[in-house]
């Protein structure tokens, strides 16, 4: 399995890799700090360097259903690299710090409005999150809370719990569509001192003055009981 190096430390914007299989498409390496598609957050882009001086593009990077990174390459991808060889992959860093301050205000959001989370979408300048609540919430209101509690600088820090952990605290987990990543006996859990504790598998900012200014967009009815409520940076 690739060693994945954006749990850790989501600020890592390049790495060095050993390519250990050449799929269709796409390659996979041993480690890498691109985030796979999972969870509402899109994958990572960037740029994969060879050794022989080759640049290539890396247009998304998924999960495969053996749980397996892959770093899709641009159609137009001439010289793909073989296994054994050694690669450096280079983020679209602007891309992903704003899925990590986007991902961050969502967490916040959570914390601000009472009900399950029934989906939910990471976007570059707009995100969304759906909320099992029978009417919607004042929207003036949520977005002076929410850009508050931004203001505030809240330290954002991740910890491990084990899966058995998370099965006594069902309480933590607040979507209903997706489940936190499990399958290697510890779940990763994503906490805004004071605001928010949940577990989630996504890339985050150290802390929420990060985030900057945000407004609250659309409140939208989705269903009887389904609340879209879209955000947007400011």
């Amino acid at each position: 399995m690739t060693e994945e190096l954006f749990r850790e430390d989501a600020y890592l914007k390049s790495c060095t890799g050993v390519v250990t299989a050449a799929v269709d498409g796409g390659i996979q390496l041993d480690r890498t700090v691109f985030y796979p598609s999972g969870g509402g957050q899109p994958g990572d882009s960037g740029i994969l360097r060879t050794k022989m001086g080759s640049e290539l593009e890396i247009i998304d990077t998924l999960k495969d259903e053996e749980g397996n990174i892959i770093h899709v390459l641009s159609e137009d991808a001439k010289t793909i690299p073989e296994v054994g060889d050694e690669v450096t992959v280079e983020l679209n860093w602007d891309r992903r710090h704003k899925h990590m301050r986007m991902h961050s205000c969502m967490h916040i959001l959570c914390s601000l409005v009472e009900g399950d989370v029934t989906g939910g979408q990471v976007g570059i300048d707009k995100s969304r999150l759906d909320f099992n609540i029978p009417e919607s919430p004042d929207k003036e209101k949520l977005e002076k809370e929410i850009n508050r509690v931004i203001a505030e600088n809240h330290p954002v820090s991740h910890s491990w719990i084990t899966d058995a952990e998370l099965d006594a605290s069902p309480e933590m987990v607040r979507t209903m569509s997706v489940s936190p990543p499990r399958g290697t006996g510890r779940v990763r859990i994503i906490n805004i001192d004071g605001v928010d504790l949940q577990p989630c598998g996504g890339t985050h900012v150290k802390e929420t003055g990060e985030i900057g200014p945000v407004r609250i967009g659309k409140i939208e009815n989705k269903g009887k009981q389904n609340r879209r409520i879209n955000i947007h940076f400011a």
